[in-house]
């Protein structure tokens, strides 16, 4: 039986929808039948550059277009695409050129400053239409399974470097299936890019958007006012927004310059649910969201699966199963705290050339996330935590190993531990403590952390400390969060 891939999904569209506008972006629109065309060639191109199976696509760059030719073009091929995180530093985006190796990059110089390995580098803009346009016929293509990775999501650097979570056709099918569902996708759905699509909140609805055979606008980042005028203008249905975007968004159009009623989403504020229309869909009726992570796709658990459940992570997308495990392997009762575990149809293969993490996360045939949960009596699930620490500053995950590997770095830096205290604004800022060997400022520490990790990550405070407790070798946070402040972590 022939699998369905991303690019079979596509040739499909061509055919039944002919009409239909698959992307804008900018003075870019295509039809489903010209992104077709383009991604054809496109994949040809890649192959002339030795672009196989399991070879490696990177983007390099904020939103485009560019970025849903180049996956669909890689599972034509059965390579590999991956959006890094324009973001970082230097530093972290010489990491993932070593780990990863591609064979192409394509990159956007206001992003980096120069290319930084061995691999074929393509400017996006004129150069990567030159470069789509090289391609020649399509030639035979492989057969590619849909349980094959297509696309790699960098996440979690709990252990200090971050890791390449590798997710197939089928894994992203089946999940944007559960969120056309639960979200009530319908003909005419228009998706905004307002979020980056290196995270996968922004990409599941870009991919749900495209299966469903609707339309994805794309914005290179976020801006409120481009953001109202495209809803406005291309009658966009969701755009990617969090709480500080949707207020950014409401002050920008506080003239009522803009229509945005096309924009069915979450109530808010009186002033926001008057310019939009609060949707009534599973996924908007109360609070969006659930629980989730790159590594399940998406999201797990979804709380529209649970309208009015005590938990507040909701009930397990369909497709897949849940347990909470203690580190046995075994069950733990409902009202237990135990590790969320998962398997089914929505998961990823596992992380890119990280054998032992692979074994240790699927220990008892299940996915281990790294996250505490409970099981409430009526069978609806609540996220705890990450087991262990994680930092949450407006929309980004920080993780302190990741911190505090860079402090170590510095040579006046003995040792060094992180915490996350409340912040009004953002949730929680970052905040370092720091033992010394020899004079450094605050200054001094908070500048090395910029310059290696993206600017969001470094402390917002150094406070100086001649030890650090800790458990065994490792810092006791607790300990930590009780003398300096630390509180408001996920989950709590």
């Amino acid at each position: 039986m022939h699998s369905l891939t991303l690019s079979d999904v596509l040739a499909e569209h061509a055919r039944s929808r002919p009409g239909t506008v698959a992307v804008v972006d900018g003075e870019t629109r295509l039809s489903y039948p010209e992104l077709d065309r383009r991604v054809a060639l496109l994949a040809s191109a890649l192959a002339a550059r030795g672009v196989r199976a399991g070879e490696r696509v990177l983007w390099l760059g904020q939103n485009s277009h560019a970025v849903l030719e180049l996956l669909l073009a890689c599972s034509r091929l059965g390579a590999i695409f991956c959006p890094a995180n324009w973001r970082q530093s230097t530093d972290e985006l010489r990491f993932v050129l070593e780990d990863l190796e591609p064979r192409v990059v394509v990159w956007e110089p206001a992003e980096a400053a120069e290319p930084l390995s061995g691999a074929e580098w393509v400017r996006a803009g004129t150069d990567y239409q030159t470069f789509l346009r090289a391609g020649g016929p399509a030639g035979e293509l492989p057969e590619v399974p849909d349980t094959e990775p297509v696309l790699a999501l960098y996440t979690a650097a709990f252990g200090g470097r971050p890791n390449a979570a590798l997710l197939s056709s089928a894994a992203l099918l089946a999940h944007s299936t559960t969120l056309m569902t639960v979200r009530q996708m319908e003909p005419g759905f228009t998706f905004l890019s307002s979020g980056p699509l290196f995270h996968v909140g922004t990409m599941m609805f870009c991919l749900a958007t495209f299966h469903l055979g609707g339309t994805n606008v794309f914005m290179p980042a976020f801006d409120p006012d481009e953001l109202c005028r495209l809803v406005d203008a291309e009658r966009v249905t969701q755009a990617f927004l969090f709480g500080q975007m949707i207020d950014a968004v409401t002050a920008a159009n506080a003239g009522g310059k803009y229509d945005l009623s096309s924009l069915r989403f979450v109530s808010h504020s009186a002033e926001w649910d008057a310019m939009t229309t609060v949707d009534d869909s599973p996924w908007c009726r109360s609070k969006m969201g659930g629980y989730g992570q790159t590594e399940v796709g998406g999201m797990l658990t979804f709380l529209g699966l649970a309208p009015g459940g005590a938990g507040f992570a909701g009930r397990p997308s369909p497709l897949v199963q849940v347990r909470l495990l203690d580190p046995d392997g075994v069950e733990v009762p409902a009202g237990e705290v135990g590790e969320i575990c998962a398997r089914g149809k929505t998961l990823f293969s596992g992380y890119f050339a990280r054998p032992e993490l692979n074994t240790a996360k699927s220990a008892h045939g299940w996915h281990h996330t790294g996250d505490l949960g409970r099981r409430e009596p009526d069978g609806t699930l609540t996220f705890i935590g990450p087991r262990l620490r994680m930092i949450k500053s407006g929309n980004e995950n920080i993780y302190p190993a990741e911190v505090e590997r860079v402090l170590k770095t510095h040579p006046a830096v003995a040792d060094a531990a992180v915490i996350g205290v409340p912040d009004e604004r953002w949730h929680q800022a970052v905040k370092a403590l720091v033992v010394l060997r020899s004079e450094a400022t605050e200054a001094d520490l908070v500048e090395h952390v910029r310059a290696h990790l993206a600017s969001y990550k470094k402390p917002r405070e150094v406070v100086f400390v001649d030890a650090l407790p800790k458990q065994g070798f490792t810092p006791d946070y607790d300990a930590l969060d009780a003398a300096h402040g630390g509180g408001d972590y996920p989950g709590t």
